[in-house]
């Protein structure tokens, strides 16, 4: 069985998932606007969250709305941290270059996905290990007719702390 969240809620419309195991909600846009060739408009919801510490929001393109009428959001994944209490408003953009498209009230603009997010402590290190992509990056996948080459440093791994240089220093705390 899935885990159920708790979500506070201020909206004129209450996000629902279209299909039962859906990962994201349906936003709707709470105010008209027509999308020009090319243009992006801020597009309010109404919607105002209170997300659990721990989780965050993510809100991402309909799958439909791009593929019919090429319009997206713009700074997909949109980020709504656990603190923020504000509306959800979604940044959509016409990538359409000769059709305009106008968003109605109660249209659906974008879908919400709340999930638990680890707190990361983050390690400074003098290198990083070995992995199969190693150093490649954008178009590094399936373009160069083989795996990505290992970087030169490959298999060294160093997670000296301040502590592991006392203890070496002879000094002890």
């Amino acid at each position: 069985m899935t885990e159920t969240v708790d979500v506070p809620i201020i909206a004129p419309d209450v996000p629902v998932y279209a299909h039962p195991g859906d990962a994201g909600a349906d936003l709707v846009a709470a105010e008209a606007v027509r999308l020009e060739p090319g243009a992006r408009a801020l597009v309010g919801t109404g919607v105002r969250i209170a997300l659990p510490e721990g989780h965050v929001a993510f809100v991402v393109p309909r799958s439909g709305l791009a593929a019919k009428h090429g319009i997206t959001v713009v700074n997909s994944p949109g980020t709504i941290d656990a603190g923020y209490r504000g509306e959800i408003k979604v940044i959509l953009l016409n990538t359409d270059r000769e059709q305009a498209h106008d968003i109605s009230v109660g249209d659906r603009i974008a879908q919400l996905i709340v999930m638990p997010v680890p707190r990361v402590t983050f390690l400074p290190v003098e290198s990083l290990p070995d992995s199969v992509r190693g150093e490649g990056g954008f178009g590094s996948t399936g373009y160069q007719g083989g795996a990505a080459q290992p970087p030169a440093n490959a298999g060294e791994f160093s997670r000296e702390t301040s502590r592991d240089q006392d203890e070496k220093d002879g000094v002890l705390a």
